[in-house]
């Protein structure tokens, strides 16, 4: 209820916010409803930790394979081909105590190059992966 102070004819310099919070409180009851429903639950077998596995105390420094934009690919900044990429993933994964493979994959570069070096990283037995995000 607003009183006027005389001027009748002029317009009326208060907000009314009635339709405001009316329009709020039916968002936030909307909100409420729907948001438990936009959670998706993804199941994940996660590794459970073995206590018969006694951690090394000094791990092998971990191997950096940067992939370029242009699919070019470092083994620790130095240039190899597919072959010889191969060719070192066997060798680091026959060792009983295998280093980190750390990729660090250009934002640019085709995620078909990364899915071929992923493949043949796991086909060769690797199981020490990661990825480096610069």
């Amino acid at each position: 209820m607003a009183f006027s102070s005389g001027n009748s004819g002029g317009p009326m310099s208060d907000i009314n916010v009635t339709p405001l919070v009316d329009v709020m409180l039916v968002l936030l009851i909307i909100f409420m409803i729907t948001a438990p429903m936009l959670s998706h639950k993804i199941k994940i077998d996660l590794p459970q930790p073995n206590p018969n596995i006694v951690n090394p105390e000094n791990p092998p420094d971990p191997v950096r394979l940067q992939i370029r934009q242009d699919g070019s690919l470092y083994w620790n900044d130095t240039p190899v081909d597919e072959l010889g990429l191969k060719a070192q993933i066997a060798v680091i994964a026959q060792q009983s105590n295998q280093p980190e493979l750390q990729i660090d994959a250009d934002d640019a570069v085709q995620y078909e190059v990364v899915a071929r070096v992923l493949s043949d990283a796991k086909g060769q037995g690797l199981t020490k992966i990661g990825f480096v995000n610069n």
